[in-house]
């Protein structure tokens, strides 16, 4: 029987549950703000799915999922935009986001679950909130462990740097090492098997794999554009207006296409658009479709986002792919915590042992 059972807090597609599920762990419910979420969330992982704010749940709601259950594990990664590099300092703790991670707090010490795990961007471990997050946990006799991970260490196709937070009452807790230790898996092993697209395409069998649709001159400039190249390659009369200023000249991460024999860039929201990034197909003239996004958030090739015959908007489900724990990383997790409870029952029995053999 499964030992640790889990609920899900920001749950969003299914990525972290869809790993939690993958390495053994029992998810019981999930949660989030967004209700696009939950055909992914619930068709996908045959899980329960609650449409509520993190501030107006209460922890009984969250308890009575773990009932029956040995160990219990809250997980809660909060929205990641708002510590984020890419929001360029245009957002503080002004920003009502800033205070998910306050709530999962909340949650945490008054459900009192006997693990708890947090995924998030790696400047959130240098805002104060995080060090109060720590401390909470902490003086609530948690063992706590964070370290910041690559993802393509645990066998994401993707240059992918995330914070993992584990916490435990049990014992001192930490990830497993990397489960891939030769060379990370790269976009030709990810991607190249499906079907080409031309801009604005999409494949019969896969409503999912489908490219936005470039302007005539973003065609122009893929056409110029070489894998791991930059817009400073192309003939000038391409160059946007913005990156000749020189405020612009600093930014030539946008307009490019991926490497096949390297790991794919950090998937963002945005990782449809072919100015967004270095998010052009490594040959084809397009920027990668939402399927390949997901494939490389190392979701299924079968993973469903959208009911059969319900439309698809790009800018909805780049939310939802890119926004998602990767589902590799989440399994990483998911071993982690399963390997700890392991050594602790473990350590119980021999405890048990010794107290028979003495008597």
């Amino acid at each position: 029987m499964k030992s640790i059972c889990a609920v899900d807090l920001f749950c969003g597609a299914g990525g972290l549950t869809r790993g939690l599920k993958a390495a053994g762990v029992d998810v019981r419910l999930g949660v989030d703000v967004d209700p696009v979420c939950e055909y992914p969330f619930s068709f996908n992982n045959q899980t329960p799915f609650l449409l509520k704010p993190v501030q107006d749940l209460d922890s009984k709601e969250i308890t009575k999922a773990w009932r029956g259950a040995r160990f219990s594990l809250l997980a809660g990664c909060a929205p990641c935009q708002p510590f984020s590099l890419y929001s360029q300092g245009k957002s503080d703790e002004t920003d009502g986001r800033w205070k998910l991670l306050a709530e999962f707090q909340r949650l945490v010490l008054q459900a009192k679950p006997t693990l708890v795990t947090m995924e998030n961007v790696p400047r959130l471990a240098e805002q104060s909130i995080f060090t109060a997050f720590v401390a909470a946990l902490k003086t609530a006799k948690y063992h706590v462990h964070f370290e910041v991970v690559k993802s393509a260490d645990y066998g994401v196709p993707q240059q992918r740097e995330r914070l993992v937070l584990l916490a435990s009452t049990l014992a001192p807790i930490d990830l497993i090492p990397p489960t891939n230790t030769k060379k990370p898996r790269t976009v030709r092993q990810a991607i190249s098997a499906l079907p080409p697209l031309t801009s604005g395409g999409e494949n019969r069998r896969d409503a999912l794999h489908r490219a936005a649709k470039l302007s005539p001159v973003n065609l122009q400039r893929i056409r110029a554009s070489l894998p791991g190249g930059t817009w400073r390659d192309w003939n000038s009369r391409l160059v946007a207006a913005c990156h000749r200023k020189r405020s612009g000249k600093t930014y030539p991460s946008v307009y490019g296409r991926m490497r096949w024999d390297d790991p794919a860039p950090t998937v963002t929201t945005q990782f449809f658009g072919f100015g967004n990034g270095r998010f052009g197909h490594p040959e084809q003239d397009r920027a990668i479709s939402l399927r390949e996004g997901a494939i490389l958030q190392s979701f299924p090739k079968t993973y469903q986002f959208v009911k059969p015959g319900q439309p698809i908007y790009f800018k909805t489900l780049g939310r939802l792919i890119g926004n998602a724990v990767p589902v590799k990383l989440g399994e990483a997790i998911g071993r982690s915590l399963r390997k700890h409870v392991r050594a602790f029952m473990l350590r119980e029995r021999k405890n048990a042992v010794r107290k028979v053999a003495t008597c």
